[in-house]
């Protein structure tokens, strides 16, 4: 009688799959929240775009930014501008992940209030 032929992975094939997740996983980890921050610096750039004058845009920034925890960048670190009657806020950085050794991941963020 003739057994068929097994199919599946090796102990050493589930190891390697298994390192493999965890470090995808472990990299993901690290990388969402600065996806989160991204996210909470978007919102406190449509907030302060409610400003009329600089200093006013960057201060409301500023306090959107202590309360939401951001701290990538900070409220002299946008460029307020005017499209036609309404205040434009807009911004950009980088955030540097540290994987192993000499290797990073650089996530670049930019945007900009509606």
């Amino acid at each position: 009688m003739k057994h068929p032929r097994q199919r599946g992975l090796t102990f050493i094939g589930l190891l390697l799959v298994g390192g493999l997740l965890a470090f995808t996983g472990v990299v993901v980890a690290q990388l969402v929240p600065t996806y989160i921050e991204f996210l909470a610096v978007q919102k406190a750039a449509q907030k302060a775009s409610a400003g009329t004058t600089v200093a006013e845009v960057r201060t409301i920034f500023d306090k959107a930014a202590q309360i939401d925890d951001i701290r990538s960048l900070t409220g002299n670190n946008l460029t307020v501008g005017k499209e036609g009657d309404r205040v434009v806020v807009s911004f950009a950085y980088q955030r540097e992940v540290h994987i192993a050794g000499p290797a990073y991941i650089v996530m670049k963020y930019e945007g900009r209030s509606r």
